[in-house]
């Protein structure tokens, strides 16, 4: 069954509650992603389009054509414009991506990480990345770090200001991927194949990926939030992963299992399934993103 094309799709449609009060906190400092934008979007682009165009293979029509394919079936049913995809050769499963001024904004997956996955899930994670850019999260990013770096070079008192920001930036940073996570979900409609990506990443190789099982993973997530239930528990959940830039995958599992029942995530296909039905797909979105 093809997915529900969701034109017009907004960032705040899904993004996830902590993320809109964290952006919503960076926001606060006005004028500063503007200034990173201007002075560091040009050479940034510049210095990653060379690298990625020295060290990596650029995905097209004539390249992989079929990750192509994954990346435009993702664009068209989130309501974006088409960005560079590279694949990297790296023995880290990973994926990121920039879009400082949206010039040129890009994704690059590793080669270790597209060895787990199945072609589905792949579009997940390009999916994902995608949210990324869809919520201009890698302008707050850079700005985060920016900020940590130069109150640690002021003095004393600004090692230890940076170390509060760092502290806070991941937290952010955190809230940003259970966003991006839905934007997976979004372009997949299928909760399984998102916590599929999440188990793979937990425990997963090319010979394992096969043979793991998702029903067995969500339960796990469901013994992670009774451990830790309580407030000892609750405790060491936090210490644990106050320095880690993205959430734990079983609990990334977790929050997408819940919204993908929830009334807000129907309420998006169905508005679009009855666009659809009336034959309004074809028409161009609204206001994009970058």
């Amino acid at each position: 069954m093809l997915n529900v094309p969701l034109i017009g799709l907004k960032a705040d449609q899904f993004r996830h509650p902590l993320d809109l009060e964290a952006t919503n906190s960076l926001k606060q400092l006005p004028g500063l992603d503007l200034i990173v934008r201007q002075l560091l979007g040009q050479l940034g682009e510049q210095f990653f389009r060379l690298e990625n165009l020295a060290s990596s293979v650029q995905v097209g029509e004539n390249q992989l054509p079929h990750l192509h394919q994954l990346l435009l079936d993702a664009c068209k049913t989130l309501d974006l414009e088409v960005p560079q995809l590279y694949v990297r050769q790296h023995p880290m499963p990973n994926a990121y991506t920039f879009a400082m001024r949206g010039r040129q904004p890009f994704v690059v997956m590793h080669t270790s990480l597209i060895d787990l996955l199945t072609d589905e899930e792949v579009k997940a994670v390009i999916a994902h990345e995608l949210g990324h850019l869809k919520c201009e999260h890698g302008v707050y990013l850079t700005l985060a770090n920016l900020i940590v770096l130069a109150a640690g070079q002021i003095s004393p008192l600004g090692t230890v200001l940076a170390q509060g920001l760092q502290v806070q930036m991941l937290e952010w940073l955190r809230c940003a991927e259970f966003t991006c996570d839905r934007a997976a979900l979004l372009a997949t409609q299928d909760p399984r194949v998102v916590a599929s990506v999440l188990m793979k990443l937990a425990g997963g190789s090319p010979t394992l990926a096969p043979k793991l099982n998702v029903d067995a993973f969500l339960a796990q997530a469901r013994a992670y939030d009774d451990l830790s239930s309580t407030e000892l528990g609750e405790m060491l959940k936090q210490a644990q992963t106050s320095q880690l830039s993205h959430p734990v995958p079983v609990l990334r599992a977790r929050e997408i299992d819940r919204w993908a029942s929830s009334k807000d995530y129907e309420s998006l296909l169905d508005k679009n399934r009855s666009a659809c039905y009336h034959g309004e797909a074809n028409k161009k979105g609204g206001w994009r993103n970058w």
